[in-house]
């Protein structure tokens, strides 16, 4: 892999360290002949990862530069990332603005993802109920218990009186959460790790709100519609579900958790 990446930059691999993370893909940073150093991801889906930075890109909200995209293979510039998120948020709160602008885009994303082995089934959808119901919440119910999953299918099942029939379709990052959000000093370098869909931007904020915790300027900087808060369990409940799937214990709690505050 490192020679094929010396080759599609025309120059060569002088070392590389493996990174933790990547769920989907090995992810390295190379360190160049020039001594620049990049980041490089091997797997099945860095092509469609690529797509995704682009899309972001076009919203005017940062990511790393892509190099170089082949094969399985996904070169990226190293961002710097020697800051802490509580330093940046109402630079992100500005970032989002650019990334949750209105697309008029159906519902969804053209193609299937995954978080490690968990499939994320996408398609397009005209109802952003349906999209939620089907794609983020009855696709988990053969891998739950059978208690949860009953709990879960009552909540798809009425899900139109929880969240909007038809919010402004905005590009969601997908997985957003601190991982996910490189800063440099007091602001926000570059958005890494994408798993796009287009949806309602609350989905973002109840992800971000998962292991970090934004004050209330931030909210209040992003200018939400009335109800936000209500409404962040059920997105929040996706997320939770994946990570129950994967990692279960405290997970399963917290998934119940969600469940409770809407009343099911």
């Amino acid at each position: 892999m490192f020679a094929r990446a010396g080759s599609l930059l025309g120059t060569r691999v002088e070392s590389a360290t493996r990174l933790s993370g990547g769920d989907l893909s090995s992810v390295s940073r190379l360190v160049l002949a020039d001594r620049r150093t990049i980041i490089a991801k091997h797997g099945p889906l860095v092509e469609e990862e690529g797509a995704m930075l682009s899309a972001i890109r076009e919203t005017h909200a940062p990511v790393p530069n892509i190099l170089a995209v082949e094969k399985g293979l996904l070169l990226l510039e190293d961002l710097p990332a020697t800051g802490q998120i509580s330093r940046s948020w109402g630079h992100l709160a500005e970032i989002l603005d650019h990334l949750h602008a209105p697309t008029g885009q159906p519902y969804g994303w053209d193609r299937d993802y995954s978080f490690g082995p968990v499939a994320i089934t996408n398609g397009r959808s005209d109802s952003w109920v349906d999209f939620w119901a089907d794609k983020r919440l009855r696709c988990h119910l053969p891998h739950l218990e059978p208690h949860l999953a009953h709990r879960v299918a009552r909540l798809a099942d009425r899900l139109a009186d929880h969240i909007p029939g038809s919010p402004s379709p905005a590009l969601l990052h997908g997985d957003l959460w601190g991982g996910n959000i490189l800063i440099e000093r007091d602001h926000v370098s570059g958005l890494i790790d994408p798993a796009c869909t287009y949806g309602d931007r609350e989905v973002d904020l109840a992800m971000l709100s998962l292991f970090d915790q934004p004050p209330a300027a931030f909210y209040d900087a992003c200018g939400l519609t009335h109800g936000w808060h209500e409404r962040q369990p059920v997105y929040r409940l996706w997320p939770l579900l994946v990570h129950v799937r994967l990692f279960g214990g405290a997970y399963h709690q917290q998934a119940g958790a969600c469940l409770d505050a809407l009343g099911f």
